[in-house]
This record gives structure tokens, sequence and C-alpha cells, in this order.
């Protein structure tokens, strides 16, 4: 049975919604309904995750290998301390770690790992959210306008994008996605709601099921 492994934060578990709502539940119903006999995935994500906090879950408990791994990381860096350049090295190192997951090494050595199995989702735009427009409830966190906030996470996917392409692993775009969903949220004003997420699955399904076929 082909196993899918979901690196992440509340987007990946998918806050606000039902579990078969969240993207991670559709991609696996999508692959299912392709013919591909999936587990329900394994989601190794929080809401409030960093990418420190990521690394630091997989390294206390770390996960049997995957078939496919994807990886959607870097809101919370982005919301606490915009440092694009900071947040690619974190990046790149758990980039490297789900390359690992998925299959283990290939031929080349353990530098390349399986990156070609790895999905990496770009950062939504949550500052076209209600709760983008709001001053942030965190002191500590620096207060930014909508545009601001879409720049910065722009800065961020850039840095994700060029890491995820130079290893070879596969990228999906959701960022455009999200500036247009911005009224479809959960409770919170946030998060997306499950038909956000249905079309998020739309995009990511293909990559996965192109990343299984690698």
């Amino acid at each position: 049975m082909t196993r899918l492994f979901c690196l992440g934060d509340s987007y990946t578990v998918g806050e606000g919604v039902a579990p078969d709502e969240a993207w991670p539940a559709r991609v696996a119903a999508a692959l299912s309904a392709g013919g591909v006999d999936v587990a329900p995935p394994t989601v190794v994500a929080q809401t409030g995750w960093t990418t420190k906090d990521l690394a630091a879950a997989l390294d206390a408990a770390p996960p049997e290998a995957a078939d496919a791994v994807t990886l959607l990381i870097g809101v919370n860096d982005q919301y606490r301390r915009p440092d694009a350049d900071a947040y690619r090295a974190r990046f790149t190192t758990l980039l490297a770690r789900a390359a690992a997951l998925a299959g283990g090494p290939q031929t080349g050595g353990p530098q390349t790992g399986r990156a070609e199995r790895v999905v990496v989702v770009s950062i939504p735009d949550w500052g076209r959210t209600p709760h983008g427009a709001a001053p942030p409830e965190d002191a500590d966190v620096p207060v930014r306008t909508p545009a601001e906030i879409g720049r910065e996470v722009d800065a961020f996917n850039a840095a994700a994008r060029a890491e995820a392409e130079a290893a070879g692993a596969r990228w999906v775009d959701v960022t455009a996605l999200s500036r247009e969903q911005g009224a479809l949220v959960a409770a919170d004003g946030l998060h997306p709601n499950g038909a956000a997420y249905d079309a998020w699955a739309e995009r990511i399904a293909p990559a996965v099921r192109a990343a299984l076929g690698a």
C-alpha cells in the first residue's frame, strides 16, 4: 500500500475544518479514485509550527520511509520574523530530510535522496484573509499591511522554490489561488475552509501522483 507523509503546520493539519476536509485527505481520496492503493496520509504537523518545530518533531519521533512526502512549512517563520534568508537555510535542511524519508537514498548517494518524490507546496498569502487585515495579537510580531505580508510571502516562496527546484523536488503553487480565495475561510477568519482545500487538492494531487511514479 502506498504511503504518503505530509509535513507542515496548520495548513497541513487543516485547522478549522474536519480531518476529511483538509487537503492531505482530499489528495489521498483523489489518488484512490484514480486507482492508487493509498493508505490514509501520515500527517506530521501542528498549528503554529515553524521550521524549527517541525525539525524538532522529526528528531523526537523519526517516521519510517514513505513513498512520497509533501512539505508545506514557513508561514509561522514569516509571521514571527520575516527573514527569508534564515528561513531558506532551515527549509533546505527540512527538504533534505523529506527527500531522505521519500524512499531513502538513490544510487547517487545520500546527498540526493529521493527529492523527485517530494512535493513542496507554497505558503498561501494569509494577508488576503479577514485575519490578515487585523493587528497581530502578539506584541512581538511586527505590524504589517496585507500588501507587506504578500511581499514577504513571495520572498519566502521564492527561497523555497529555488531550493526545491535545485534539489529536483516538485513545486506546487497555491499562493495565487489563495489570493483568489480570501473569503473562503474557516470560522477563525484565517485558515482555508473545505471548499478552498478542495481547490488546493486539485493542484497538489497530480504532483503527488507524478512523484509516486518517479
